[in-house]
């Protein structure tokens, strides 16, 4: 088994509900995000799939989030509010639907929303 992760980033402002008070505000994070793909074999080139390739789905889903309130965007509502956790599984999700190989899979997402805070959603 082969493993890739890519790291970004993105700066975006949510507000969520029922949590500490202080996260109850609009707010905003500067969050990094790591991406893991992972497949059992590598194609003629040698590698799993091209590291340009994979940054540049990567982009295009960082730049759905980047600088937005992303309470306002379609995939977070009330019920899937837009949480490290729930950014990461949207995130994976995301990725899974562009990457064109059935042998690749999404197999973790890690939205960390402060140095020392971090979701991870594993598929």
């Amino acid at each position: 088994m082969f493993e890739l992760k890519v790291v970004t980033h993105f700066a975006a402002a949510h507000q969520l509900k029922m949590v500490a008070k202080k996260c109850e505000n609009l707010h905003g994070h500067n969050w990094k995000v790591e991406v893991c793909v992972a497949g059992e074999k590598l194609n003629e080139a040698g590698v799993l799939v091209d590291f340009g390739e994979l940054k540049q789905n990567v982009s295009e889903i960082m730049t759905r989030l980047d600088h937005n309130f992303l309470n306002e965007l379609e995939y977070f509502n009330d019920s899937n509010p837009p949480s490290s956790e729930n950014i990461a599984q949207y995130i994976a999700t995301s990725l899974q639907t562009m990457i064109q190989n059935p042998e690749i899979r999404v197999t973790s997402v890690t939205a960390w929303e402060s140095e020392n805070a971090c979701a991870t959603y594993l598929t």
